[in-house]
């Protein structure tokens, strides 16, 4: 990796993000808002909209929406919607009365359709969101509901599509109130806030610019709470794909159980961390908050460079919508600083071409 901090040289930014990477992340509002509006276009039977449990299978970028529409929903929802990541469904997931939503950007993924094939056969309803491939026939062929729509991009890219789909799902289930409200106005602060992160914003006044360059050369752990436990781990994958350095999420309070144990000998074991809080007096409990507060104290105790995020918003939806915007362009701008392609994925399409051969 080639380490280059000026990150107001659009030139250089250009060369290095050769598929535009960052004009996805820019359109994170209007991925959500043009999502929002389809979902409720999409054919939804009768059969389908009073389930006892949503369970959405998916992986990666098709994976993390699930983790965020269900961690908004939580507080209002009457039944339990559950992520899933991997080919096999556990026994609980069978029935008419269990709702399964197949999720893969690109329809080929192998585990979801592994289980989209198991939850067909358990007699379960099924639900298919993708832009096509394999899930899309599949959803054509056993004849259940397919939310299709086109973006071409890699799946981690198209948050704003899976994400806004599974809100506007959620509120034609009436899984939470003022859904549509809320997301307007998170989706408006989004387009404010992206003036603030654009790469036209300099380093001097671009807060994800400048936290980019004090992660350079270190491993980041990114640690949230509540509705902010998916946040964090969408950074830590967006810093996998996009800067191509390991990163690590911890949940808040269950990091106090256990990692912050660890917390005294990083540097015996020349580990360069530099931990980031999201955290918020209006979102976190009250007993979280105290102890994002305490785990900063920690890590400037034991001499670990720490941050913490506060996202804004007067809603959940804003603050988490938010905090997902700050880490994708914190992501983008440390790959720009390493010097690697934002987009490219060299490992992953290797290892999907190795499983190929293997069938």
């Amino acid at each position: 990796m080639v380490l280059d901090m000026n990150l107001d040289d659009l030139d250089r930014m250009r060369a290095i993000d050769v598929d535009d990477m960052l004009s996805h992340i820019d359109a994170l509002p209007d991925q959500l808002d043009n999502a929002w509006q389809l979902a409720h276009t999409l054919p939804l039977p009768a059969s389908h909209q009073s389930p006892r449990l949503i369970v959405l299978c998916g992986m990666g970028g098709s994976a993390i929406g699930g983790d965020l529409a269900a961690a908004i929903v939580a507080p209002t929802a009457p039944i339990p919607f559950v992520v899933l990541r991997g080919y096999d469904l556990p026994a609980f997931v069978a029935g008419p009365e269990t709702l399964v939503i197949a999720s893969s950007h690109s329809g080929d993924t192998e585990e979801t359709l592994a289980a989209a094939d198991q939850a067909q056969v358990r007699g379960t309803r099924l639900l298919a969101m993708t832009t096509g491939g394999q899930l899309a026939d599949h959803a054509n062929r056993h004849g259940y509901p397919l939310w299709q729509f086109t973006y071409k991009s890699q799946p981690r890219a198209a948050l704003g599509w899976s994400l806004g789909l599974l809100l506007g799902l959620a509120d034609r289930l009436k899984l939470a109130p003022r859904l549509g409200e809320d997301l307007a106005g998170a989706v408006a602060r989004l387009r404010e806030a992206a003036k603030g992160y654009g790469a036209d914003s300099g380093l001097a006044t671009n807060p994800a610019k400048r936290t980019a360059g004090q992660l350079i050369g270190r491993l980041p752990v990114f640690i949230g709470g509540g509705i902010f436990e998916p946040a964090a781990r969408r950074w830590k994958c967006q810093f996998n794909e996009n800067a191509k350095v390991w990163a690590q999420y911890e949940p808040m309070p269950e990091t106090h159980h256990n990692a912050v144990a660890a917390i005294e000998f990083p540097a015996d074991h020349k580990l360069n961390l530099s931990a980031i809080v999201i955290t918020s007096p209006t979102q976190d409990h009250p007993r979280v908050r105290l102890r994002n507060e305490l785990m900063v104290t920690m890590c400037l105790h034991n001499a670990i460079m720490v941050d913490t995020f506060q996202p804004q918003g007067d809603t959940a939806l804003a603050q988490l919508l938010h905090a997902v915007q700050f880490g994708d362009y914190l992501s983008y701008y440390t790959a720009i600083g390493y010097g690697v392609d934002p987009t490219a994925i060299a490992p992953i399409i290797e290892l999907k071409q190795q499983l190929a051969r293997s069938h």
